[in-house]
């Protein structure tokens, strides 16, 4: 039978159990909690289980919405236009408190998302698999483990020392493995930084081994975990391990020796002609992983998440301009270059244009695009040879090329390997502008978080460079220590 994978908001889960909604039609269940035998009981049902760990992924709150943002604002590009704490100004301003909005709502939606990827996990494992077969369960158990992998990935960057800082050796964050279905199952310790990033990694391997190496729709091959998924996830997360080794083995599978620059394996990734496709199309095949969204009610990021809501010139509530003294100041990035099409002035302002779909909008949120892998093997090949290597600089150029033919850069562009290494993190900053990924970069590198506005430079050494552990966690956690 032939499955569409749509996020709809009528597929949810609670920390303590499956709720009522998650119930096949055909053989209603009346009572408020559907057991885990019954959850797990039909094709039907295991599906609609896995839909829900999907949409807590794209929750507004985190992947859906807050945690691209925060990952942007918290870096030197945007400027602060409300003041608004609910919209993270104190994220903006690098001072937020344990109980701030933002501390507390990433924390608890990424591991509500955890915990149902560890429902789900253990469910099929004891009854799942026994109802659609051992191929398909393991290819579903394939898709919560990427998902849970995202999800502490995602937390490290915001509530622990990038890995860089001691090897990995640094507090993380708890790793819970196992679903949480009642009270009194919250006390667990921090593993360390290194401890995380192993599980992270076991969990994208083994995703990897089950995953398929397409679906039948590009909606699916964009929305849905696939093994070329798995493999470009890893290339982030090697990224922010600073093992570059370990980079150009994974982005290996999945990038072509020479321009034009395709995946050669599964999903046919490769650049869009365009940029600007890319935010109107959804589901090209540079979009490796997105968060899909509707107009339907519910079914979009809500209100005060979405990333239009925060940088559009001209709908929303205009939280965040352009810094005039950021990367659009850089003259490097040339008026004709197309990404310059994603801005817009009102008010005297620049602004992010690159989200455009007005109330409710609903534009798809990038997880990871090709672009995104062509420019870590960049980086991960100029750093391993210490050298201007040559494969390097094809695919900066593969990046800039697409956008602004005027440039190419040649060997000669570079004086050495740190003048190729900042050229590369130069194109990170304009090409991933508004999806998420400043914050990450200057975190992985222990880089000061620059001067913007009246905001003063953060060096790695200060308070607030990292968040403190949300309240919450700490006040239902006794064995939890706060940064």
């Amino acid at each position: 039978m032939k499955k569409h994978f749509i996020y709809a908001s009528i597929f949810c889960l609670s920390l303590v159990g499956f709720s009522s909604c998650n119930r096949d039609y055909l053989t209603p269940i009346p009572q408020t909690e559907v057991s885990d035998a019954s959850a797990f009981s039909t094709e039907s049902r295991i599906t609609t289980q896995l839909l829900s760990v999907y949409q807590a992924m794209k929750h507004g709150n985190f992947y859906g919405g807050r945690y691209v943002i925060y990952g942007d604002v918290r870096g030197e590009e945007f400027i602060n236009e409300t003041s608004n704490l609910v919209t993270g100004s104190d994220v903006w301003s690098l001072n937020p408190t344990n109980s701030a909005t933002a501390v507390e709502r990433l924390w608890q939606y990424a591991y509500l998302t955890i915990n149902k990827a560890n429902i789900f996990i253990e469910g099929m494992q004891a009854t799942g698999n026994t109802v659609v077969g051992n191929d398909a369960g393991n290819r579903y158990i394939a898709e919560a483990k990427v998902i849970r992998s995202l999800s502490y990935f995602s937390l490290l960057q915001y509530y622990a020392r990038p890995y860089a800082d001691g090897n990995g050796n640094n507090p993380g964050v708890p790793l819970r493995l196992t679903g949480i279905k009642g009270t009194g199952q919250s006390e667990i310790a921090r593993s360390t930084v290194a401890e995380v990033y192993a599980q992270i990694l076991k969990d994208l391997n083994e995703a990897e081994a089950a995953l398929p190496d397409t679906y039948s729709t590009a909606n699916d091959n964009t929305t849905r975990a696939h093994k070329n998924t798995a493999i470009a996830l890893k290339t982030r997360v090697y990224l922010a391990m600073q093992n570059y080794a370990s980079v150009i083995t994974e982005a290996n599978k999945i990038v072509s020796t020479a321009a034009p620059f395709t995946a050669p394996t599964g999903v046919a990734h490769t650049l869009q002609p365009d940029i600007t496709t890319i935010f109107t199309n959804y589901t090209t095949a540079e979009s490796i992983f997105s968060m899909p969204m509707t107009a339907n009610a519910g079914d979009n990021p809500g209100t005060q998440n979405q990333l239009g809501y925060y940088y559009s010139p001209t709908v929303g509530n205009k939280e965040y301009s352009l810094n005039p003294n950021g990367i659009i100041a850089n003259t490097s990035w040339k008026e004709t270059d197309k990404r310059r099409s994603l801005l817009a002035s009102n008010s005297g302002k620049t602004w992010l244009n690159k989200y455009k779909t007005p109330t409710t909008f609903h534009d798809y949120v990038p997880v990871i695009r090709y672009a995104e892998v062509l420019l870590n093997l960049a980086e991960a090949r100029a750093r391993s040879t210490n050298s201007v290597d040559a494969q390097a600089v094809a695919l900066l150029n593969a990046v800039r090329n697409r956008s602004d033919a005027t440039t190419t850069f040649t060997a000669g562009s570079f004086a050495n390997a740190a003048a190729l290494i900042n050229g590369i993190l130069l194109e990170r900053r304009i090409e991933f502008l508004g999806e998420g990924l400043r914050n990450g970069d200057l975190m992985r590198l222990q880089q000061t978080i620059p001067a913007k506005g009246s905001i003063s430079a953060k060096a790695p050494n200060e308070n607030g460079y990292i968040w403190p552990i949300a309240a919450s966690e700490l006040a239902l956690n006794s064995l939890m220590r706060d940064n």
